[in-house]
């Protein structure tokens, strides 16, 4: 019996020698060579297939009237570069609660009414989309923000290198300045470790600063005191009048206004915001306050060729 086993698993040596003759045949041949990219190739396409995928083509259709990349084609893009518009402004907002008024994507709400604010009074700048995730707090344990539903969070080194990644990209189309800004407080330190970091690793080529001025909701209270628009006592809310009117303007839906308007709740730190005529009319002396005091920020952060000294760190929402 044992004999038989044996016999039945034996493989003739010849055969052994045959199969490793055909392996090392198959790892010695060469696998087919693709040619090479065609560089004139851009907009997910061949050149040689369709002009339109080529480099240089012209666009066949007026430029979008848009600061928004996301809104742009590769063409629209490509030529406001090409125009001057060097600069670019990388928001990050947040997914938080805010208070029973206020939609979880506050931050990305406001930064869509001020990036493009900004963008335009800049006059050669575009914006990138929104950054809409970012650190909130621990998951296990929730900690911070992340105790509320609805909250997303994410780890510090992730935001980190997902900037990174965001800043590099956009450098590699061109762009010559990379301003970063954030609309929450637990954004400011990421932000200005990356455009830090790249801004010693590229040696200032492109600038890449980070604007923390931007992000200074006291200054704007301030502001709006002289304008007729003064907080009562707080409702103890993560909310305030301030960065209630920055989302209204954008969305009226992201406070809930009408239906706050007839429940009798259009009202917060004291304030009533159901004068809609005045609300908006403050609302976009908001936006307007907080787009100047930004490109004077930006402006400085490029003639500094970088960040610059951090700000007294002041409240925010």
């Amino acid at each position: 019996m044992i004999t038989r086993r044996l016999r039945r698993s034996f493989v003739p040596a010849a055969w052994c020698a045959a199969a490793l003759t055909g392996l090392a045949a198959s790892a010695g041949a060469q696998a087919p060579t693709r040619p090479a990219p065609d560089p004139r190739s851009m907009g997910g396409g061949n050149c040689a297939q369709n002009s339109y995928n080529c480099r240089d083509t012209p666009n066949p259709l007026p430029a979008a009237n848009t600061v928004w990349m996301e809104e742009m084609t590769w063409m629209d893009v490509r030529d406001a570069i090409k125009a001057g518009k060097t600069t670019v402004i990388v928001t990050t907002g947040g997914m938080e609660p805010n208070g029973p008024w206020l939609v979880t994507g506050k931050h990305n709400y406001v930064l869509h009414t001020n990036c493009e604010a900004i963008a335009r009074k800049l006059g050669n700048a575009l914006c990138a989309p929104i950054v809409k995730f970012v650190p909130e707090g621990s998951v296990e344990p929730p900690t911070g923000h992340m105790t509320s539903p609805g909250t997303i969070s994410m780890r510090e080194g992730t935001f980190r290198m997902l900037l990174t990644d965001i800043v590099t990209s956009l450098k590699a189309h061109g762009f010559e300045k990379i301003i970063l800004i954030g609309d929450s407080g637990g954004n400011q330190g990421g932000q200005r470790a990356v455009a830090d970091s790249l801004t010693a690793i590229w040696k200032g080529a492109p600038i890449v600063a980070h604007v923390q001025e931007y992000y200074d909701y006291a200054r704007v209270s301030e502001h709006m005191k002289s304008k007729g628009l003064t907080e009562g006592a707080s409702d103890n809310l993560h909310d305030d009048v301030i960065i209630t009117l920055n989302m209204m303007i954008d969305d009226p839906k992201s406070v809930r206004y009408a239906e706050r308007v007839k429940a009798g709740k259009a009202t917060i730190n004291g304030v009533s915001i159901a004068d809609k005529k005045k609300a908006e009319s403050w609302a976009k002396e908001i936006v307007e306050f907080r787009a100047t005091v930004t490109v004077e920020a930006i402006n400085k952060a490029i003639a500094n060729k970088g960040t610059l000294p951090a700000p007294p760190r002041n409240r925010g929402g």
